[in-house]
């Protein structure tokens, strides 16, 4: 009999292989004692998929009775269970699918904290382990943003399993490096217009939609990934911006260049509600490959942030275009404070051509 195709899942651990009639079976491997263990979890026309496979093994890891597994996760502090903070960080994802950042906290989990802590449980990190790690980063060369970024994380998972009443929390405070926020991202005209070309040639007009809106428009990243095609008023010449900060949706103006670059994007869409979709039309979540290709073809700074950077040129390129003043300025960013607008207040006294 040929051996069957395994095919991976988003699940760690969980595997499945395709049966006749479009069946699938999933798998789940893990470790308990020190000894991997494969285990066949059940057939899609059973009732299974992914995330219940995942759940078995979660259950199995801790060897937990599969039939009050869901009662025993949830009261961790009294059965004993070994919470480690892999095991933490899986089931924080699990249950926050729309996390905003998800693919950074990964990423930063996988390449910071998995090899020093990914095997402890909270009551087994020290403030000597915290401090070794926190100098390590630094040695690496990493931006003082980032080793904080990777210390919250991990302190963000310490107290959600203490929350969540999983395990206790650390015993001790992390002291989080100082970090300037303010920081203003800049492109000259030569960069914009070399960045324009790069983006007429991106085959994924998907993404270089997206980017020429945040262009245009100074939208923030999340923003344009909720961009719903009924947010746009076409008559009105207005955008809804839904921002989930309050509740609040405040509008701003359509100008030409972002009508533009929608008009055209509308022609071969694909009948999502979202102006750009993620995979199977739905709300978009990730596009890091794609953005830091086009960053690296147009020759831009390497810590230049591309969504980020583009909102804070569209903010200078305005402010120093003569056309606005700093609270016009508030408003066009949906800026709650006028302090986050006044960092491109010194822009209002040199004047410039905006979009050449």
């Amino acid at each position: 009999m040929p051996r069957q195709n395994r095919h991976s899942t988003e699940f760690s651990g969980v595997y499945f292989v395709k049966l006749a009639n479009e069946n699938k079976s999933f798998f789940i491997r893990y470790k308990r004692h020190g000894k991997s263990i494969e285990e066949r979890a059940g057939r899609g026309n059973e009732g299974w998929n992914a995330e219940k496979a995942w759940n078995l093994r979660s259950e199995r890891i801790s060897g937990i009775n599969p039939q009050v597994g869901e009662t025993q996760l949830n009261n961790g502090l009294n059965t004993g269970l070994r919470w480690t903070f892999s095991k933490i960080f899986e089931k924080y994802l699990r249950l926050r699918p729309d996390l905003k950042g998800r693919e950074n906290d990964i990423y930063r989990f996988k390449n910071y904290l998995e090899m020093d802590f990914g095997d402890k449980t909270t009551q087994e990190v020290s403030h000597g382990d915290v401090e070794r790690i926190r100098h390590n980063l630094q040695n690496r060369g990493l931006k003082p943003a980032t080793v904080r970024h990777v210390l919250e994380l991990l302190r963000r998972l310490a107290n959600f399993a203490a929350k969540k009443n999983y395990c206790r929390g650390l015993s001790f405070k992390i002291d989080m490096p100082m970090v300037e926020n303010q920081k203003t991202e800049d492109l000259t005209q030569d960069q914009i217009q070399k960045l324009l070309r790069v983006l007429d040639e991106e085959p994924e007009f998907q993404v270089s939609n997206l980017v020429r809106m945040a262009l245009y428009t100074g939208m923030r990243r999340g923003e344009l990934f909720a961009l719903c095609w009924s947010d746009i008023d076409f008559y009105n010449k207005t955008i809804t911006v839904k921002s989930g900060k309050n509740g609040l949706h405040p509008t701003i103006p359509l100008n030409e260049m972002a009508e533009n670059v929608l008009a055209a994007h509308a022609q071969v869409e694909t009948g999502s509600q979202f102006v750009f979709p993620g995979r199977g039309g739905k709300k978009r979540t990730e596009c890091k490959r794609p953005l830091l290709r086009i960053r690296k073809k147009a020759g831009l700074p390497e810590d230049f942030r591309l969504l980020q950077g583009l909102r804070h040129v569209y903010a200078s390129m305005l402010a120093s275009s003569g056309k606005v003043d700093l609270e016009t300025l508030q408003s066009l960013l949906t800026q709650k404070s006028p302090l986050m607008t006044q960092r491109y207040a010194h822009l209002f006294e040199t004047p410039e051509t905006v979009f050449a």
